[in-house]
Order: structure tokens, then C-alpha cells, then sequence
């Protein structure tokens, strides 16, 4: 098959509905009048409340009932990203076929609450189906006209378009990878063109407004053709009674009426509508993108409303469920937040909702059963939800999901949040600010929640501001993660005391700004020793050259900073002789701070990386160490403190270490490198048994963290060991299951670690596999929490997870083997260490990795 033929559907072929998403409004909304004071009403005076009125016109004729949007008032901009399905299917269109979209205003006099009308045709003159994106140019207090040729076109003229007209219909076949993707030049590229639209909007002025919609875009381009090759050569009777029959085949299709009542007006006009298609394509499977996958049943949908209005009164009260259908009732309780309920679980809990009202598991179920669009028995789930009992702190992060939009609910789910202590919400307080992007509004319940906890605890303070300000960097979010920074600030400022009553608030606000002033030089100084010529010892002796000269304030702070890392702690100054930077292409800086009392901290600083992924593992490796306390296991884990200050820059804790790698290069063995510092001639191993101990329980931890989380890219060089015995991991560039490497191990567990612990044979091993076994039974009772606190994070723009958020959460829920008991798991969990140790491939490939290490 050539590689220039065109491939194209054609639109005679295409069984689906008319489906489009109108998107936003662009421009300022004109001044309008009010009818009785004739005083000009702007938008500054009145929010405005805008619904976009779609209709389907064909041959100039309206086709179908006009589609609303929802109203929206949040003011500019005004965005719907609502997705419409007209009735009409594309097969029925002509080429003559347009759609009209009239924008009005309910906040205004009924005269007046017309802002304007455009018309788009959805054939273009190739006669080939519009897609993707469309700019629509409105005309100012005109409704939108479907005659044909049309008064009110929404294509902007030839004459008047400018660079960005130009640019954006490249950006649309960019959107429709007509355009070929090089990530580097694309970010460059789509930079200048922000600037491009600020400048056009300074320089213009324009007072056009624009509608953006939408098309839904095909695997091929769509070519017109008619549903029938003889309908232009018939009679103009026969082509009304067509569009009789299209009518009622639309009615049909929706009301499920008789299909032989068509067939039989068609047969009587000697017209054969429904002889079979010539073939016009080799292919005998198309694949089209289908809107109506997912969607609910209507005629399911309508018997489950007439069996719940027969079942809202006291009808209910009473019902208690039968043997088997608490057993269906407890099976589904044990579902995990991720699993969508079908039709009968649905109404099984609706059923006995009364019943459940003690069971506080259930609530998270019974509100996902809910039909919000239905006023009644949203009113009567409020009711109930304030006299369920109350919900955990972990069922209250999944109703902060974007599963629930009812802002009842998610209110509901911050007055649970309020319970947590400052240390279990510092746990979650990064999925919090991300769970600020699924509210209603930018000042929400939950937005004020974190700012006022805050303003009691430093440390909340300082890690709420940061997580707010890294994502000002969203478009699409930016405006309500900084009217979040804005409300923190302003509260902040107004306290007339600090923490302890030490500092006011102003001062308190200064401390915390003065951490943005130095991780801004902290930026400078590594792009200065980047750029210096020469070998790592050069680039070293011209940092300590700036800490020491031009930069000397660094060394002695005028006032104490709080630790962007460990607010509590104050640095007053960086020791330039105690600061290096490590051999690597980005040169990160290893810094020593002085404290205030009179102590040291080290911290290593990135610029170049993006560190908030490596933020989230160690945030959950921390989650997952608190968990296993609690259960008085204590695995001697490392969560060392990372911050993401930026895009591409950061700090970490550093934590005095050495890499397997090196160990087994300077000692051979890891139990020779604890000899050096615990040696005991009695101990196992000739080193002591606490030293061991912790050895072996630490292995354990990171074994079991590192399967559940799906971390990858696992060599010798980012498996660190500190001189206690304690192991932990490093550089989470891949989590969730990717992994560059082929065939990686279910976990990394090396030879010379088993080796370590005394062979596969040895007591210590078996305790080992003990301890993993014991931790991820622990940790399985806890999925549902982890699971919501990932469920959260799905719209960050955390690589790994943005990538794909709905295939890594169920990648993340398999781990958990949800499915097996106890006994079964630990069954599994052996299976699985096993199967790691005794993994050839990846010791080649860590061979391979050595070598290379080696030359570098």
C-alpha cells in the first residue's frame, strides 16, 4: 500500500450522533444598559451568567430541538468544557449542514440578555468534516442565523487575520498530530506564543469576543457523501418524505418506537432507502472514536428512577436486607475506591439505605449511587450523609476526589479533615493542595481549611505555600492556586502573634519569603559553576570562591532563614569550606547551613531536575513508616526530607551514605563495610546484632515499599547504606511500573544483600522474608488510603502519573492483591522474593551498569 494514499470514512458510513465540546469565551463581555436607569451595567457591576444555545440547521432549515449548556457565572474566563450529542447522526447530514451558537446572558433583562451569535459550517469546501478546534468570531447582539449562506459566520475574514489567527490554526493541527511532536521545540515554541497573544492583546486592544469549541476527531478524515447515491436524482416529495423518515428514526431511536412504521412510509413512496450500500473501502473494520462509550442507559436509567421514587418514602425505613443480600452489601464495602459500582449495586444500596446508616464504610459507597441530577434525591442524600456516622479521615480524602462534584459533599468531607491532628494532615497536605484543582470555585471550603490549620503550625505554613506556589506554573490552575497563595498571605499578615508568640505575623510571612530570595541565589550559583571550564575539583574551588567573595552574604544570613526543608529549624549561614558538589551532568550542590543553635544541617540542591515526584515517593515512604509504627513495626526507614521549590529545582536532605556500588568496590561485601564500624567478635557475622538487625528489617521495608509503589530503574549506585545498618533507596524517576530497564524483578533484592543476611538458608533471611510478609499485610490494610491519596494526585503534572493517572492507580491496586486473605498473601508476597533473588537478567544488566559507570 502506497504511503501517500489518502485513507478517509465516509460520512454515509458513520452511525453516531452529532458530537462536539464548547469550550470557553475569549474577549471582554460589551456594556449593556439597564432597562429602568438606563446606567451603563458592566461586568465589574453584575457577574454575568452566560449559557451557550446550540442548534443544528440543515439546507438552512432547523433540524432537531436546540442543546443549552450549563449556566456559568465564575466570571472570565468563562468556561463551559461542556461535551454536546445532538440527535442528529453524522450520516444524516448534507453538505449544507451548520451548526448555530448563540451565547446569552440571564443576569440581564430578557431584551438584554443577548451577547451574541455564530455560525460554523461542518464541512469545510474540500467537503471533508471539520475537527479539533475552532475559533468562532461572535456578532455582538446578533443571534446566530442557520439560513443558507449564513448573516452571522463565525470564520473570522481572510482580510482580517493577523500572526495569531495564523499561529493558532497551526496550534489546531498540532492538537490533531498533524503536526510532528519534538518536546524541547514545542515548549519553546508554545512560550513565544504567549508572549505573541499578550503583545497582540496590549497592541489591539480588540473588543471581538470569540467562542472556542471543539470537534470530535476521527482515526481518518471524514469525506461528505449521502446516506443513499439516488436521493438527489428523486423528486422533491420524496426528498421531504426523506426527511419525514430521518425524523422519525431519530424519534424512534429514542423512544424505542416500532422500527416498521418507517419502513413502511418509505416503501409507500417507491423509494428503496434501505437497499444495501455499494462498498467503498477495502477495510472491513473502522474504528471510530464512539461518545456514547461509558454513557449511562436511558432506558436503565429511567426504570432506576421509578423504582427509587417508589422507594423515597418511609417505604425504606424499615427494609432490612435478606442473608445473601448483606453478603452482596459487605462484599461491596470491601470494594476499593477505585471500583465503579454497576446498575444493581447501585440500587442494592439505595435500597437499604437506612440500615446503613450505622456502617460509616458505607457512606462513601451509598453517596456514588446517587443520581445528583435529581434534586429530590440529591436533597434526601444530604439529609442522611448529616446523620450517617461519621467517616474516617481516609474515607473523607475520597469524597475530595473528582468523583464528587456536590459541594455539600466535599464541605462534608473537609468537617471529617478538621478531626486529624497537624502531623496525620502534614501527611496529606500534598494531595490536599492538588485537590484544590476539583472544587467548584477558587475560594473554596477546603482552600480556606488549609489556610487557617496553617496558621497555627509553621511547618504547615511553609509546605502549604511552597505546594502552592510550584503549581502557580498551570495555566490552567494558576488562578486558584494563587488565590490560595493570597488568602495565606493575607491571613498570615494579619496575625498579631506567631508560633509560640515569638514573631508577628508579618515577620512570620518575611521568613518565609526569604526562603523563595535564597533558593533564587542557590539557582545563580549553579548556573555560575556549571559554566566554569574544567574537572569537577575546579567547579568545587569556584563555588566555595563565590560562597567566600561575591556572595559572602550567603555565608552569614543578616537575619535567620527558616529551612525550606525543616521550617522549625533557622539557618543563619553557609560554611563555604564544608560545601562540594557531586559528580553528575546537572552538578547538584551539597551545602552545609549553620542553625541558630549552633549546629549544622546538609541539604543538596537541584537545578535542572524535577524533583516532585521524587517529593511523592518519599512523602508515601513516609505515609508507609508511620503506618507500620503504628502497628509496632518499626523498620528502620530513611524518609529523608525532599521539597520541590520549582519546575526543574529543589532540595533534598542529605544523608551521610555510601552507594553499594562503591561498598562492594572499597570492601567486597557489605558485611565487611559494618565490620568497619560495629564490629563485634561475638555478634553474627563478627559485626553486632542490633547492627544486623537493622540491616535486615531496613532491607525489608524498601523491599516491600519499592513492589507496592512500582518503583524502577533500581541499580547498586541509587541503593544507599549508612554506617547504622540502615539501607534505603534514592532517584524515583520511575514509579507505578515503568521501568527503563527490560525485564526488571518484581523488587530489587541483590545477591550480595542476601548474602549479607547469611544465605538463602540462614535464619536472618527467613526473618527477613518474615518481616516483608508482616509489612505488607499491614500495609494491605491500609490500600484504600493510599489508593485516595494517588486518586488525588491524578491531575498533578507529575510525569508518571499524568502520563496515564487511571492505568497507574490500577497498576498501584494489583500490587495490593486485594483479592487474597492473609495466609494466601504471605504465600504470594514468598513467592515473589524468590523469584526476585533468583532473577538473571537483571544481574547482567547491573553488570552492564558497572561497566558503564566504570568509563564514564
Amino acid at each position: 500500500m502506497s504511503g501517500n494514499e489518502f485513507r478517509f470514512f465516509l460520512s454515509c458510513d458513520i452511525n453516531l450522533p452529532v458530537t462536539f465540546r464548547v469550550e470557553r469565551l475569549e474577549g471582554n463581555l460589551p456594556a449593556t444598559k439597564s432597562s429602568e436607569s438606563q446606567v451603563s451595567c458592566t461586568t465589574e457591576d453584575r457577574r454575568a451568567e452566560l449559557y451557550v444555545e446550540c442548534v443544528l440547521y440543515i439546507d438552512g432549515a432547523p433540524f432537531g430541538l436546540p442543546t443549552r449548556t450549563r449556566l456559568e457565572s465564575t466570571g472570565q474566563p468563562y468556561c463551559w468544557t461542556e461535551l454536546i450529542t445532538l440527535s442528529t447522526k453524522y450520516r444524516d447530514l448534507t453538505a449544507h449542514s451548520q451548526l448555530t451558537l448563540t451565547v446569552w446572558d440571564v443576569s440581564c433583562g430578557k431584551d438584554e440578555g443577548l451577547i451574541g451569535g455564530a455560525t460554523i459550517l461542518l464541512f469545510n469546501s474540500k467537503k471533508q468534516l471539520k475537527t479539533g478546534k475552532q475559533k468562532l468570531r461572535l456578532w455582538l447582539g446578533k443571534e446566530a442565523d442557520g439560513s443558507f449562506p449564513t448573516t452571522t459566520p463565525g470564520k473570522v475574514p481572510r482580510h482580517e487575520r493577523g500572526e495569531l489567527e495564523r499561529l493558532e490554526k497551526l496550534v489546531n493541527k498540532y492538537e490533531r498530530g498533524q503536526v510532528q511532536l519534538i518536546d524541547w521545540l514545542d515548549r519553546l515554541t508554545f512560550k513565544a506564543l504567549e508572549k505573541i497573544k499578550e503583545r497582540e492583546s496590549y497592541n489591539t486592544g480588540s473588543s471581538h469576543l470569540y467562542l472556542i469549541i471543539e470537534f470530535c476527531s476521527f482515526e481518518h478524515q471524514v469525506v461528505f457523501q449521502l446516506a443513499h447515491f439516488l436521493f438527489t436524482t428523486l423528486s422533491t416529495e420524496t426528498r421531504w418524505l426523506y426527511h419525514v423518515y430521518l425524523f422519525f428514526k431519530i424519534t424512534i431511536e429514542k423512544c424505542i418506537f416500532d422500527i416498521q412504521l418507517v419502513k413502511l412510509l418509505i416503501k409507500e413512496s417507491g423509494a428503496n432507502f434501505f437497499s444495501p450500500l455499494p462498498v467503498s473501502s477495502t477495510n472491513e473494520i473502522v474504528t471510530v472514536w464512539d461518545p456514547e462509550v461509558g454513557r449511562i442507559n436511558p432506558s436503565e436509567h429511567k426504570q432506576i428512577k421509578l423504582a427509587r421514587s417508589l422507594t423515597r418514602g418511609i417505604i425504606d425505613r424499615d427494609l432490612k436486607p435478606s442473608s445473601n443480600e448483606r453478603k452482596s452489601i459487605q462484599r461491596i464495602l470491601k470494594y476499593p475506591p477505585t471500583r465503579t459500582l454497576s446498575g444493581d449495586e447501585r440500587q442494592l444500596l439505595w435500597k437499604f439505605r437506612f440500615s446503613l446508616m450505622s456502617e460509616k464504610r458505607a457512606l462513601t459507597k451509598f453517596l456514588r449511587c446517587v443520581e445528583w441530577s435529581d434534586l429530590q434525591e440529591a436533597k434526601q442524600a444530604l439529609e442522611l450523609m448529616g446523620r450517617w456516622e461519621t467517616i474516617d479521615v481516609c474515607d473523607a480524602l475520597e469524597l475530595l476526589s473528582p468523583v464528587f462534584e456536590s459541594e455539600e459533599v466535599r464541605a462534608y468531607a473537609v468537617s471529617v479533615l478538621e478531626r486529624a491532628d497537624d502531623d496525620e494532615l502534614q501527611c496529606y497536605l500534598l494531595q490536599l493542595v492538588q485537590a484544590l484543582r476539583f472544587e467548584r470555585s477558587d475560594k473554596s471550603r477546603l482552600s480556606h481549611f488549609l489556610v487557617q490549620r496553617s496558621l497555627h503550625n509553621i511547618e504547615l505554613a511553609s509546605f502549604l505555600r511552597w505546594y502552592v506556589a510550584v503549581e502557580l506554573h498551570d495555566p490552567q490552575y494558576a488562578k486558584r492556586f494563587y488565590c490560595t497563595y493570597e488568602i495565606l498571605e493575607e491571613n498570615m499578615m494579619k496575625l498579631v502573634s506567631g508560633v509560640g508568640g515569638e514573631e508577628d505575623g508579618i515577620k512570620l510571612w518575611q521568613s518565609l519569603v526569604r526562603q523563595t530570595e535564597l533558593t533564587a541565589q542557590l539557582c545563580s550559583i549553579t548556573r555560575d559553576v556549571r559554566n566554569v571550564r574544567g574537572g569537577t575539583q575546579k567547579k568545587i574551588e569556584k563555588l566555595r570562591q563565590l560562597l567566600s567573595g561575591l556572595l559572602s552574604e550567603l555565608t552569614y544570613f543578616d537575619e535567620p532563614i527558616r529551612s525550606p526543608l525543616a521550617p522549625r529549624v533557622l539557618i543563619t549561614g553557609i560554611v563555604p569550606s564544608e560545601s562540594s558538589l557531586f559528580k553528575s551532568a546537572l552538578h547538584p550542590l551539597r551545602l552545609t547551613f549553620r542553625t541558630a543553635n549552633g549546629s549544622s544541617c546538609k541539604v543538596i540542591f537541584k537545578k535542572g531536575d524535577d524533583l516532585r515526584q521524587d517529593q511523592l515517593v518519599i512523602q508515601m515512604v513516609s505515609l508507609m513508616d508511620r503506618l507500620l509504627k503504628l502497628e509496632n513495626l518499626d523498620l528502620h526507614l530513611t524518609p529523608y526530607r525532599v521539597l520541590a521549590t520549582g519546575q526543574d529545582e529543589g532540595m533534598l536532605e542529605f544523608i551521610p551514605s555510601s552507594s553499594l556500588a562503591q561498598i562492594l568496590s572499597e570492601h567486597r561485601s557489605i558485611i565487611s563495610y559494618l565490620q568497619k564500624f560495629h564490629p563485634d567478635e561475638d555478634g553474627p557475622f563478627g559485626i553486632t546484632a542490633t547492627c544486623l538487625e537493622t540491616f535486615i528489617k531496613s532491607c525489608a521495608g524498601y523491599s516491600v515499599i519499592t513492589y507496592i509503589l512500582g518503583i524502577g530503574d533500581r541499580h547498586l549506585d541509587n541503593l544507599l547504606l549508612r554506617d547504622d545498618g540502615r539501607l534505603f533507596h534514592v532517584d524515583f524517576g520511575f514509579i507505578l511500573g515503568r521501568d527503563p530497564k527490560p525485564f526488571p524483578p518484581p523488587m530489587k533484592l541483590c545477591k550480595e544483600m542476601v548474602e549479607a543476611m547469611g544465605g538463602a538458608e540462614s535464619q536472618y533471611y527467613t526473618r527477613f522474608k518474615s518481616y516483608c510478609c508482616e509489612a505488607y499485610n499491614i500495609l494491605r490494610k491500609s490500600s484504600n488510603l493510599i489508593l485516595n491519596l494517588f486518586h488525588l494526585m491524578a491531575g498533578s503534572n507529575i510525569p508518571d502519573i499524568a502520563f496515564d493517572p487511571e492505568k497507574g492507580i490500577l497498576k498501584l491496586q494489583e500490587k495490593f492483591r486485594l483479592d487474597l486473605d492473609d495466609e494466601d498473601c504471605i504465600h504470594f508476597f514468598q513467592d515473589l522474593i524468590n523469584e526476585s533473588v533468583s532473577a538473571l537478567f537483571p544481574q547482567m544488566v547491573e553488570t552492564i551498569h558497572r561497566w558503564a559507570q566504570y568509563w564514564r
